[in-house]
């Protein structure tokens, strides 16, 4: 069932998502040669606690995962594609790091990832990461009222397969509200004109997946959680949640504190 939020409620949803935008930031400015990824876990960890928010990832356990999430964000570095567990791994010069990061603020959700390298880049990376960003902001661009789930899943693959990169079939976005994940499913390919009609005061995590040797295959690693390309090609996530309003898409997890 898809619940719609009142307006009031999008507000307070906006509170969550800046805890999640400053959080984020906090890392990004961490993150360097030498730090490792638990010491960035520590970081976000810091920021949401003197904001008072809780972390929906810590202890979080859906049915795949062998074992709780044990960090307060997911740190997934060159070919691991999202749900990387935060460990003693030191970052590279050149490594390709995602993070992605969620808070709980008086009772509402909010989750949002990036996609940066540490230290001197490849161009190939940069590329992925731009592609990436330009996928989030089509998938945004389509989440009007009048459109339907498949516009935004339309937008999304087309930006990603222009451009050569990989698609993971069986994961994408979805609902957020009063919990992390929420009906609908987003997928990050789809048909335009098809799927759930999108309505003011739904609420979504809209996250493009991108694998940049173009194959959609994807593994588990043996520690349950982390999801890593088959062909060994580095990976970028990025997120937003974004409400659908009727005076359009309004970023509750935007860094610029809009």
């Amino acid at each position: 069932m898809v619940e719609l939020k009142t307006d009031t409620s999008i507000d307070a949803m906006h509170a969550a998502g800046q805890v999640v935008a400053r959080t984020l930031t906090a890392v990004r400015q961490a993150a360097d040669v030498g730090v490792s990824l638990l010491e960035l876990d520590a970081v976000a960890h810091g920021v949401l606690r003197e904001a008072g928010a809780g972390s929906p990832f810590l202890g979080y356990r859906p049915s795949f995962a062998p074992t709780p999430f044990p960090g307060v964000i997911c740190a997934s570095v060159n070919d691991a594609i999202v749900h990387g567990i935060p460990d003693g791994y030191q970052l590279r010069d050149g490594d390709l790091v995602s993070i992605d990061c969620g808070a709980l603020l008086d009772g509402w959700a909010g989750d949002s990832a990036l996609s940066f390298v540490v230290g001197t880049p490849r161009p190939a990376d940069l590329a992925l990461i731009e592609t990436a960003e330009r996928a989030l902001e089509a998938g945004i661009g389509a989440a009007v009222v009048g459109n339907r789930i498949g516009d935004i899943a339309h937008a999304i693959g087309t930006v990603c397969r222009s451009a050569g990169y990989g698609i993971m079939e069986d994961f994408g976005g979805h609902g957020i509200g009063r919990h992390m994940h929420e009906d609908p499913g987003v997928p990050n390919e789809g048909r335009p004109g098809r799927g759930l009609p999108l309505r003011h005061g739904m609420v979504l995590a809209i996250e493009p997946m991108l694998i940049s040797g173009g194959l959609d295959d994807y593994h588990a690693a043996p520690d349950g959680w982390t999801l890593r390309t088959n062909d060994g090609s580095r990976a970028a996530h990025v997120e937003h949640t974004v409400a659908i309003t009727e005076s359009g898409p309004r970023v509750l997890t935007s860094r610029d504190g809009l």
